[in-house]
């Protein structure tokens, strides 16, 4: 049986369609990262990561992408309020949580950063993004779906 490559690329598309589809704020993340690789292209990995909170602040909002800064968390014990604070990098599209790093590695400890982040926020969607490499851009995403 043969099948034309028009076919088979038209197959792919439309299975990676589907599959975009089916991943909560897949588009939020796309123009997220979108602006993420944007600010990395302009000004490489290494750097402190307090340029490329600004710098990707500055982004976000050349692209009209809604995000809040640095938005402190309340945590609660038995409906106690605690005086510790969670306090993540970016709230964006007001669902997901995004944690920036200019470090060699991610680290499991960066994850869990992250995770305890979306879990106190209830966040469904979080992104881990590293700009320290220098040749590239090194992200993560994770889901939480008792938060959908």
């Amino acid at each position: 049986m043969f099948i034309s490559g028009r076919n088979v690329f038209d197959t792919v598309r439309k299975v990676n369609q589907m599959s975009l589809e089916k991943q909560p704020f897949s588009e939020e993340g796309y123009a997220l990262m979108g602006a993420a690789f944007e600010v990395h292209n302009e000004i490489g990995g290494g750097l402190a990561e307090e340029i490329y909170q600004q710098s990707l602040q500055i982004e976000l909002e050349l692209r009209s992408i809604p995000f809040r800064v640095r938005q402190e968390l309340k945590v609660f014990y038995k409906n106690r309020e605690l005086s510790k604070r969670y306090i993540p990098d970016l709230m964006v599209y007001d669902k997901v949580v995004v944690e920036l790093k200019s470090v060699s590695a991610l680290l499991p400890e960066h994850e869990g950063q992250l995770m305890n982040y979306m879990r106190i926020s209830k966040s469904p969607v979080g992104y881990l993004i590293n700009f320290g490499p220098i040749g590239k851009l090194e992200y993560k995403r994770f889901i939480l779906s008792e938060f959908l």
